[in-house]
Protein backbone atom coordinates (compact mmCIF):
# COMPACT_ATOMS: atom_id res chain seq x y z
CA UNK A 1 0.00 0.00 0.00
CA UNK A 2 1.32 3.65 -1.16
CA UNK A 3 0.17 7.01 0.22
CA UNK A 4 -0.63 10.56 -2.15
CA UNK A 5 2.02 13.01 -1.54
CA UNK A 6 2.06 16.77 -2.35
CA UNK A 7 5.18 19.49 -2.54
CA UNK A 8 6.51 20.19 0.74
CA UNK A 9 6.97 24.04 -0.56
CA UNK A 10 6.09 25.76 -3.72
CA UNK A 11 7.93 26.20 -6.59
CA UNK A 12 8.22 29.20 -9.30
CA UNK A 13 9.41 28.65 -13.02
CA UNK A 14 9.66 31.41 -15.40
CA UNK A 15 10.63 31.27 -19.20
CA UNK A 16 9.32 30.82 -22.71
CA UNK A 17 6.97 28.74 -24.97
CA UNK A 18 8.17 26.46 -27.00
CA UNK A 19 5.63 26.78 -29.72
CA UNK A 20 4.45 30.61 -28.97
CA UNK A 21 8.14 32.20 -28.15
CA UNK A 22 6.02 34.11 -25.29
CA UNK A 23 6.67 34.90 -22.03
CA UNK A 24 5.19 31.68 -19.54
CA UNK A 25 5.57 31.39 -15.54
CA UNK A 26 3.90 28.83 -13.51
CA UNK A 27 3.28 28.73 -9.32
CA UNK A 28 3.58 25.10 -8.47
CA UNK A 29 1.70 24.55 -4.98
CA UNK A 30 1.07 21.55 -2.49
CA UNK A 31 -2.43 20.49 -2.57
CA UNK A 32 -4.73 18.58 -0.32
CA UNK A 33 -5.09 14.84 -0.37
CA UNK A 34 -7.79 13.73 -3.42
CA UNK A 35 -6.87 16.68 -5.17
CA UNK A 36 -4.90 15.19 -7.70
CA UNK A 37 -2.98 17.07 -10.62
CA UNK A 38 -4.68 20.15 -11.53
CA UNK A 39 -3.75 23.56 -13.50
CA UNK A 40 -5.78 27.10 -13.14
CA UNK A 41 -5.25 29.70 -15.76
CA UNK A 42 -7.20 32.64 -16.20
CA UNK A 43 -9.55 31.84 -13.24
CA UNK A 44 -10.37 28.79 -14.99
CA UNK A 45 -9.68 24.99 -13.14
CA UNK A 46 -8.51 22.67 -15.59
CA UNK A 47 -7.82 18.71 -14.01
CA UNK A 48 -5.03 16.83 -15.78
CA UNK A 49 -7.30 14.02 -16.89
CA UNK A 50 -7.88 12.83 -20.30
CA UNK A 51 -10.92 14.67 -20.86
CA UNK A 52 -9.95 17.52 -20.84
CA UNK A 53 -7.02 17.40 -23.87
CA UNK A 54 -8.32 19.53 -27.04
CA UNK A 55 -5.24 19.37 -28.87
CA UNK A 56 -2.45 16.55 -29.31
CA UNK A 57 -0.81 18.15 -32.63
CA UNK A 58 2.68 19.40 -31.55
CA UNK A 59 2.00 18.69 -27.52
CA UNK A 60 -0.73 18.05 -25.52
CA UNK A 61 -2.54 21.09 -25.12
CA UNK A 62 -5.44 21.33 -22.20
CA UNK A 63 -9.03 22.92 -21.95
CA UNK A 64 -12.12 24.40 -20.51
CA UNK A 65 -14.52 26.94 -21.00
CA UNK A 66 -12.23 28.70 -23.40
CA UNK A 67 -9.11 28.53 -21.39
CA UNK A 68 -6.20 26.35 -22.65
CA UNK A 69 -2.78 25.62 -21.70
CA UNK A 70 -0.50 23.58 -23.84
CA UNK A 71 2.54 21.80 -23.51
CA UNK A 72 2.00 20.58 -20.47
CA UNK A 73 3.76 17.26 -20.93
CA UNK A 74 7.04 18.19 -19.60
CA UNK A 75 5.68 19.67 -15.81
CA UNK A 76 3.27 16.45 -15.81
CA UNK A 77 5.98 14.05 -16.36
CA UNK A 78 8.57 15.82 -13.69
CA UNK A 79 5.65 15.44 -11.18
CA UNK A 80 4.18 11.68 -11.99
CA UNK A 81 7.63 10.92 -12.64
CA UNK A 82 8.98 11.32 -8.87
CA UNK A 83 6.20 10.51 -7.47
CA UNK A 84 3.83 13.64 -6.73
CA UNK A 85 -0.20 13.09 -6.52
CA UNK A 86 -1.38 16.36 -5.33
CA UNK A 87 -0.43 19.84 -6.93
CA UNK A 88 -2.15 23.32 -7.93
CA UNK A 89 -0.20 24.58 -10.85
CA UNK A 90 -1.31 28.29 -11.77
CA UNK A 91 -0.42 29.34 -14.95
CA UNK A 92 0.46 32.90 -16.38
CA UNK A 93 1.02 32.19 -20.47
CA UNK A 94 -0.68 30.18 -23.04
CA UNK A 95 1.86 27.45 -22.31
CA UNK A 96 4.26 25.95 -19.88
CA UNK A 97 7.65 27.06 -20.27
CA UNK A 98 10.16 24.79 -21.99
CA UNK A 99 12.77 25.27 -19.79
CA UNK A 100 15.56 23.18 -21.57
CA UNK A 101 13.01 21.21 -23.30
CA UNK A 102 12.92 17.87 -21.05
CA UNK A 103 11.82 17.65 -17.40
CA UNK A 104 15.64 18.28 -15.63
CA UNK A 105 14.62 21.74 -14.22
CA UNK A 106 11.10 20.80 -13.39
CA UNK A 107 12.63 17.30 -11.27
CA UNK A 108 15.23 19.23 -9.87
CA UNK A 109 12.81 22.02 -8.22
CA UNK A 110 10.49 19.15 -6.88
CA UNK A 111 13.14 18.24 -5.24
CA UNK A 112 14.18 21.69 -3.64
CA UNK A 113 10.57 21.98 -2.29
CA UNK A 114 10.69 18.67 -1.35
CA UNK A 115 7.41 15.63 -1.33
CA UNK A 116 5.62 15.23 1.41
CA UNK A 117 3.27 12.06 2.11
CA UNK A 118 -0.37 12.82 2.93
CA UNK A 119 -2.50 9.99 4.86
CA UNK A 120 -4.55 9.04 2.02
CA UNK A 121 -4.37 5.91 -0.08
CA UNK A 122 -2.87 6.62 -3.96
CA UNK A 123 -5.53 5.79 -6.42
CA UNK A 124 -4.01 3.08 -8.26
CA UNK A 125 -4.96 1.65 -11.66
CA UNK A 126 -4.46 -2.58 -11.67
CA UNK A 127 -5.76 -3.77 -15.39
CA UNK A 128 -6.91 -7.58 -14.90
CA UNK A 129 -6.58 -8.22 -18.40
CA UNK A 130 -4.70 -6.73 -21.51
CA UNK A 131 -5.92 -3.96 -23.75
CA UNK A 132 -4.69 -1.87 -26.57
CA UNK A 133 -5.31 0.63 -29.18
CA UNK A 134 -3.44 1.10 -32.37
CA UNK A 135 -3.26 3.98 -34.64
CA UNK A 136 -1.89 1.80 -38.13
CA UNK A 137 1.60 1.19 -37.83
CA UNK A 138 1.27 2.58 -34.16
CA UNK A 139 0.22 1.12 -30.95
CA UNK A 140 -0.04 1.67 -27.22
CA UNK A 141 -0.38 -1.88 -25.17
CA UNK A 142 -1.18 -1.80 -21.68
CA UNK A 143 -0.54 -5.19 -19.56
CA UNK A 144 -1.53 -6.04 -16.01
CA UNK A 145 1.91 -6.44 -13.83
CA UNK A 146 2.68 -6.34 -10.48
CA UNK A 147 5.20 -3.04 -11.44
CA UNK A 148 5.01 0.49 -13.14
CA UNK A 149 7.06 -0.27 -16.13
CA UNK A 150 7.26 0.95 -19.61
CA UNK A 151 8.72 -0.74 -22.80
CA UNK A 152 9.01 1.79 -26.28
CA UNK A 153 10.06 1.11 -29.38
CA UNK A 154 10.48 4.41 -31.21
CA UNK A 155 11.77 4.06 -35.77
CA UNK A 156 13.04 7.47 -36.77
CA UNK A 157 13.83 8.10 -40.40
CA UNK A 158 17.51 8.99 -40.27
CA UNK A 159 20.19 9.30 -38.92
CA UNK A 160 17.99 8.65 -35.71
CA UNK A 161 16.96 5.33 -36.62
CA UNK A 162 15.56 2.57 -34.65
CA UNK A 163 15.79 3.10 -30.41
CA UNK A 164 14.26 1.18 -27.59
CA UNK A 165 13.93 1.82 -24.09
CA UNK A 166 12.98 -0.38 -21.20
CA UNK A 167 12.71 0.42 -17.63
CA UNK A 168 10.86 0.03 -14.04
CA UNK A 169 9.26 3.32 -13.12
CA UNK A 170 10.52 4.47 -10.07
CA UNK A 171 11.41 7.94 -9.46
CA UNK A 172 14.91 7.07 -8.96
CA UNK A 173 15.00 5.61 -12.46
CA UNK A 174 12.77 8.36 -14.00
CA UNK A 175 15.19 11.59 -12.33
CA UNK A 176 18.59 9.60 -13.61
CA UNK A 177 17.31 7.98 -17.14
CA UNK A 178 14.66 9.88 -18.59
CA UNK A 179 14.36 13.42 -17.21
CA UNK A 180 17.15 14.96 -18.99
CA UNK A 181 15.90 13.73 -22.24
CA UNK A 182 15.21 16.70 -24.44
CA UNK A 183 12.40 17.46 -27.11
CA UNK A 184 13.49 16.93 -30.42
CA UNK A 185 13.23 17.27 -34.13
CA UNK A 186 14.81 17.20 -37.61
CA UNK A 187 16.69 20.75 -38.91
CA UNK A 188 14.19 20.56 -42.09
CA UNK A 189 11.39 20.09 -39.67
CA UNK A 190 12.24 23.40 -37.80
CA UNK A 191 12.64 24.92 -40.75
CA UNK A 192 9.32 24.80 -42.02
CA UNK A 193 7.91 25.57 -38.50
CA UNK A 194 9.74 28.82 -38.13
CA UNK A 195 8.89 29.93 -41.97
CA UNK A 196 5.13 29.11 -41.01
CA UNK A 197 5.52 31.48 -37.87
CA UNK A 198 5.42 27.71 -35.58
CA UNK A 199 8.08 27.03 -33.28
CA UNK A 200 8.86 30.78 -32.04
CA UNK A 201 10.18 29.78 -28.98
CA UNK A 202 12.60 26.77 -30.25
CA UNK A 203 16.48 27.23 -30.18
CA UNK A 204 19.34 24.88 -29.94
CA UNK A 205 19.95 25.91 -26.17
CA UNK A 206 15.96 23.54 -26.00
CA UNK A 207 16.06 21.05 -27.95
CA UNK A 208 17.80 18.83 -29.64
CA UNK A 209 18.40 19.33 -33.89
CA UNK A 210 19.20 16.72 -35.77
CA UNK A 211 20.86 17.67 -39.31
CA UNK A 212 21.09 15.16 -42.57
CA UNK A 213 24.36 14.10 -40.81
CA UNK A 214 23.81 13.89 -37.18
CA UNK A 215 22.93 15.69 -33.83
CA UNK A 216 23.71 19.46 -33.99
CA UNK A 217 24.42 19.24 -30.11
CA UNK A 218 25.96 17.02 -27.48
CA UNK A 219 24.04 14.26 -26.97
CA UNK A 220 23.05 12.86 -23.27
CA UNK A 221 22.41 9.03 -24.22
CA UNK A 222 23.09 7.76 -27.41
CA UNK A 223 19.35 6.60 -27.24
CA UNK A 224 18.53 10.01 -25.99
CA UNK A 225 15.26 10.44 -28.28
CA UNK A 226 13.38 7.33 -27.42
CA UNK A 227 14.14 8.25 -23.50
CA UNK A 228 11.96 11.47 -24.39
CA UNK A 229 9.31 9.52 -26.25
CA UNK A 230 9.17 7.98 -22.70
CA UNK A 231 8.93 11.14 -20.79
CA UNK A 232 6.17 12.12 -22.80
CA UNK A 233 4.37 8.96 -22.82
CA UNK A 234 4.40 9.68 -18.70
CA UNK A 235 3.65 12.91 -18.56
CA UNK A 236 0.15 11.73 -21.28
CA UNK A 237 -0.51 8.90 -18.87
CA UNK A 238 -0.27 11.17 -15.82
CA UNK A 239 -3.51 12.12 -17.43
CA UNK A 240 -5.54 8.97 -15.90
CA UNK A 241 -5.24 10.37 -12.45
CA UNK A 242 -3.82 7.33 -10.84
CA UNK A 243 -0.65 5.24 -10.27
CA UNK A 244 -0.63 2.72 -13.18
CA UNK A 245 0.51 -0.35 -11.79
CA UNK A 246 0.67 -2.07 -14.98
CA UNK A 247 3.58 -2.82 -18.29
CA UNK A 248 2.81 -0.29 -20.65
CA UNK A 249 4.35 -1.12 -24.36
CA UNK A 250 4.56 1.88 -26.83
CA UNK A 251 5.32 0.96 -30.53
CA UNK A 252 6.18 4.00 -32.41
CA UNK A 253 3.46 5.83 -30.11
CA UNK A 254 2.79 10.16 -29.64
CA UNK A 255 0.75 12.10 -27.67
CA UNK A 256 -2.05 11.51 -30.21
CA UNK A 257 -2.31 7.81 -29.14
CA UNK A 258 -1.38 8.32 -25.80
CA UNK A 259 -4.66 10.44 -24.95
CA UNK A 260 -6.44 7.71 -26.50
CA UNK A 261 -5.50 5.02 -24.59
CA UNK A 262 -5.88 7.57 -21.10
CA UNK A 263 -9.05 8.17 -22.16
CA UNK A 264 -10.24 5.12 -23.56
CA UNK A 265 -8.86 3.08 -20.23
CA UNK A 266 -11.23 5.94 -18.05
CA UNK A 267 -14.09 5.05 -19.76
CA UNK A 268 -13.19 1.48 -19.07
CA UNK A 269 -12.96 1.80 -15.66
CA UNK A 270 -14.01 5.22 -14.80
CA UNK A 271 -15.82 4.02 -11.77
CA UNK A 272 -12.90 3.08 -10.32
CA UNK A 273 -10.85 5.94 -11.00
CA UNK A 274 -10.80 9.50 -9.59
CA UNK A 275 -13.25 11.83 -11.59
CA UNK A 276 -13.15 15.40 -12.38
CA UNK A 277 -14.36 17.49 -9.47
CA UNK A 278 -13.80 21.24 -10.83
CA UNK A 279 -14.87 24.59 -9.01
Amino acid sequence: MSYQTTLRDRFVFEGVGLHTGAPCRIDVLPAPPNAGLRFVAGGVEIPALAEYVVETARATVLGRNGVTISTVEHVLAALFGMGVSNAEIRVEGPEIPVADGSAKLFVDAIERAGVAPQNEVRDSFVPVAPSFVRDGDRSVIVLPSAHFRVRFIADFAPPIGTQYFDGEMTPELFREEIASARTFGYLHEVEALLERGLAKGGTLENALVFAPDGPMQEMRWENEPVRHKVLDLLGDFALLGAYPQCEIVAIKSGHKLHCIATNELRRQFGSALPSAKVQ
